[in-house]
């Protein structure tokens, strides 16, 4: 083996090294934002949750005070 040869294996070996690592970051970044558009999905349901929640809560609380104010009629 000469020296020529020596470096073409030492270039591609980097080369190819390269190209994992590009790969990997490129792999990595779209699942990062996969997960960031699930975690904003998400938040959004628990948002839209807790606004339906509160909104019950207030029903029930007007027709709680309705009853009382009957009940104190009577």
């Amino acid at each position: 083996m000469d020296i020529n040869e020596g470096w073409i294996q030492v270039l591609s070996l980097f080369l190819a090294n390269a190209g994992l690592i590009i790969w990997f970051r490129t792999e990595s970044r779209n699942d990062w934002r996969h997960m960031d558009n699930k975690l904003d999905t998400f938040m959004r349901e628990v948002q839209e949750e807790r606004k339906e929640f509160h909104g019950r809560l207030e029903r029930q609380d007007a027709e709680f005070k309705a009853h009382l104010l009957s009940q104190h009629a009577k």
